[in-house]
């Protein structure tokens, strides 16, 4: 079958490559489908452009993934409305974290054909074979669809338990040299970048956190470096940015991870996400040692009954030393700290601001955002018991029109009350950024015309 993939407009100057969508790729391109890339997230080309590329292109099956979010909906919306007014209009698949969640209401929104729920390589593969057989729908596990105007969801889908035999993204599809000069924390000017997933899934069960799959599911050291090293060879990729939700998933694995980095010689710079109560000194220096330039943590609060609450299984003390030890390696930490979530108050807001303003290398801007309730996740079930949400609908229709913005309000705050605290933190934090970039830039001053600092290379660089 003839299929087109959709990399969606994220309105990004360098955009992100998605693994998943070369995955997809990969494994339909292997069953002897034929595979092409629509590149908007490079290109920005407009929904009108996509109209045209789809009735001057015959495709027998368009895809397009999506992550949750407001934009991401908003997105999504117009590029289904473009493949629906299309003459050619090819059978239209929407999947990932987007729509998995809540098919029925994404079904009904963007009139798709069929919704692939949760992990999609051998899903897309049993679809495209019943939709070339002619076959029925029913017998794909882990879709929905709307067959007759009755909504169908199948079973689910088991996951795949070894994921190292799912076949390595087919980068060839894809304009590589765009995706490498992403810019990430530490990543030298020179060096090309590529993300890449040593897992799938993560043990933790976060109130706010969304999860398409149960437990993790660890890549073997062999292969992730094998796709390292192909990556060097066919691409220069120099910096590797770890994207899945959790390298560090214990002690044990990072350990094994870092020592098999070095083993190999790879060479690399890298960053990855990390747990706090597992950065101990023993662990960073290793991470150091194998490349590791950049840790982001998911602190999200310095009040110790919100962690309770969300469910975080972190406490202060874990954070506070696993932050300390991770500047003590030399390696960059990344802070994220949200706001909002059950039993917070301006007091927990005045301590994540505070932790930030003592501990922050200025690697990043950093503010706090409210917390959000994404569908499937245990806080929006909880939002809609409590009345604060209706349906999948009230909340990207009417609450979630930005990140940084309220969507559903847990505290006991008025939503004036918590603006107004959310304000003046996030005021706290910015000023601290840009007055240490002015002290950097000063700096920098000093070196060039006191110290006549050869070195130098311009003001002008971003």
């Amino acid at each position: 079958m003839n299929i087109l993939l959709i990399a969606y407009d994220n309105d990004s100057y360098i955009s992100w490559f998605s693994p998943g969508l070369g995955y997809i790729a990969a494994v339909c391109r292997k069953a002897g489908h034929k595979v092409t890339i629509y590149n908007q997230d490079v290109y920005h080309w407009p929904e009108e452009h996509l109209i045209d590329f789809l009735e001057k292109n015959e495709f027998d099956v368009v895809g397009l993934g999506a992550c949750g979010g407001y934009y991401q909906y908003r997105k999504a919306l117009k590029i289904a409305e473009a493949i629906n007014q299309s003459k050619n209009r090819p059978f239209f698949v929407l999947g990932g974290h987007l729509a998995s969640p809540e098919p029925k209401f994404f079904l009904e929104k963007t009139m798709a054909d069929a919704i692939v729920i949760g992990e999609g390589e051998v899903t897309m593969l049993e679809l495209l074979t019943a939709l070339q057989n002619k076959t029925s729908l029913q017998d794909v596990n882990g879709i929905a669809y709307i067959e007759n105007g009755n909504f169908v969801k199948t079973a689910p889908r088991e996951l795949i338990q070894d994921i190292d035999s799912i076949p390595l993204p087919a980068w060839d599809l894809f304009p590589m040299d765009h995706y490498a000069l992403l810019r990430l924390p530490n990543i030298k000017n020179s060096e090309r970048c590529m993300p890449v997933l040593s897992g799938r899934g993560c043990t933790f069960t976060c109130n706010f956190c969304y999860r398409m799959d149960q437990g993790f599911r660890p890549r073997s050291a062999e292969s992730i470096i094998e796709e390292i090293q192909i990556l060097q060879k066919d691409y220069a990729i120099s910096y590797i940015a770890f994207s899945d939700e959790l390298l560090m998933n214990s002690v044990q694995r990072t350990t094994e991870l870092c020592e098999a980095f070095i083993k190999a010689k790879l060479n690399i710079h890298w960053d990855c996400n990390g747990r706090l109560n597992y950065a101990t000194p023993d662990v960073l220096n290793l991470m150091k040692d194998a490349g590791c330039v950049f840790i982001n943590y998911g602190i999200e609060s310095m009040d110790e009954q919100a962690l309770r609450n969300m469910k975080k299984a972190l406490t202060v003390s874990q954070i506070t030393t696993g932050i300390e030890n991770t500047l003590a390696a030399g390696i960059s930490p990344g802070y994220n700290i949200i706001f909002g979530n059950i039993g917070e108050n301006a007091e927990s807001l005045r301590l994540g601001v505070e932790f930030l303003l003592k501990y922050d290398d200025h690697a990043q801007m950093r503010t706090i955002r409210p917390v959000t309730p994404y569908p499937g996740s245990p806080l929006y079930d909880l939002a809609i018991e409590k009345g604060l949400l209706k349906d999948c609908q009230d909340f990207y229709e009417n609450k979630h029109l930005n990140s940084d913005l309220l969507s559903v309000n847990f505290t006991d705050m008025s939503d004036e009350e918590f603006y107004r605290a959310l304000y003046q933190a996030n005021k706290i934090l910015l000023d601290n950024y840009y007055s240490a970039g002015q002290i950097k830039v000063e700096e920098n001053l000093r070196k060039l015309y006191i110290e006549r600092d050869a070195s130098f290379r311009g003001f002008r660089q971003s």
